[in-house]
């Protein structure tokens, strides 16, 4: 009897497809296979583990008649046609578990930078410029930090705030009761009435993408530091300038961008316009190319996150 086989659409940690090949699947990968190839031969597979090269959309999974489950090694599900796949008897999973813990540690690293000038300060110290009260930093205790979106991500990066002296709150438009010695669980309004400190740990979906706009950042009593860690397109670039540019945001923190190609292995170099220009000339921008779940932990906490999803659908 021939073996149920997995498609590899992504390198991911080689321990999903040994501990895959244990429980008797017979595990594909064609490093050189673009969406047409996919589409000839998805027909054959019950699984599929992705990450981000291409887009899971109808077309596509209409063509899986033997698909049981999809596996997307990260976070993030929107390059999937959940809804489709679901209304197919298609089970869809995903690892923020896994990567949640470096996506806290990275936020917090760049907030630490933004706020004690630590990229402007390294460059001047390595040209030999010794500046001490321009670099004058500005502390995370007794500030209020706001964290919109409290999965996996924000209560990572609130855990790890816990010994700052900080004002943490939380909102979450789907979640509720999750006030704790970490945070505080808080409305929109009041979020952006205190805060000094804004964080984004949302998903991108229809309701938010471009959340971050004009007038959104108007909102804010305050002026806010801001850090995204979530996807590029939460945020539109040319208002968040603006405010860069009026004061209304004090600095940036952004390890997402929304000129990221759909794989988020590269930006789409020929379309950058001139506000991308501005947040790699501006002191007050920190800039990461979207590693903030990407350490050698989460890769391998990701692989046995996936294959424990997966054990349990087979059991």
């Amino acid at each position: 009897m021939a073996k149920p086989k997995v498609l590899f659409i992504d390198t991911v940690h080689p321990l999903i497809g040994q501990e895959l090949e244990s429980m008797g699947f017979q595990c594909d990968y064609f490093e050189n296979y673009l969406l047409p190839d996919y589409e000839r031969i998805i027909h054959d597979y019950e699984g599929i583990i992705i990450r981000g090269k291409i887009r899971l959309d109808e077309k596509l999974l209409g063509k899986a008649q033997k698909l049981k489950f999809i596996a997307r090694v990260g976070a993030g599900m929107e390059n999937i046609d959940i809804e489709f796949a679901e209304k197919n008897g298609i089970t869809c999973l995903n690892a923020p578990e896994g990567n949640r813990d470096a996506v806290g540690e990275h936020a917090l690293g760049m907030l630490l930078m933004l706020l004690n000038h630590l990229r402007r300060a390294d460059q001047e110290v390595r040209r030999g410029v010794w500046i001490r009260e321009g670099n004058r930093g500005v502390e995370i205790q007794g500030k209020t930090i706001g964290i919109i979106g409290y999965g996996n991500m924000g209560s990572a990066f609130a855990q790890r705030l816990a010994g700052f002296d900080a004002t943490v709150l939380a909102y979450d438009k789907y979640k509720f009761g999750y006030s704790s010695s970490f945070v505080r669980e808080s409305t929109l309004e009041e979020l952006m009435e205190f805060a000094d400190i804004l964080s984004l740990h949302v998903p991108l979906t229809d309701e938010t993408i471009w959340m971050v706009d004009d007038d959104f950042i108007s909102k804010f009593k305050k002026p806010i530091w801001l850090i995204n860690t979530s996807r590029g397109k939460v945020v539109r670039t040319a208002s968040l300038v603006s405010g860069l540019k009026t004061g209304k945001v004090l600095g940036a923190a952004l390890d997402v961008l929304e000129y990221e190609k759909l794989s988020f292995e590269d930006i789409d170099r020929a379309n950058l316009p001139e506000d991308f220009k501005y947040l790699i000339q501006s002191d007050q921008v920190v800039l990461s190319p979207h590693i903030a779940g990407w350490t050698h932990e989460s890769n391998e906490k990701m692989a046995k996150v996936i294959i424990d999803k997966i054990r349990k659908l087979y059991h």
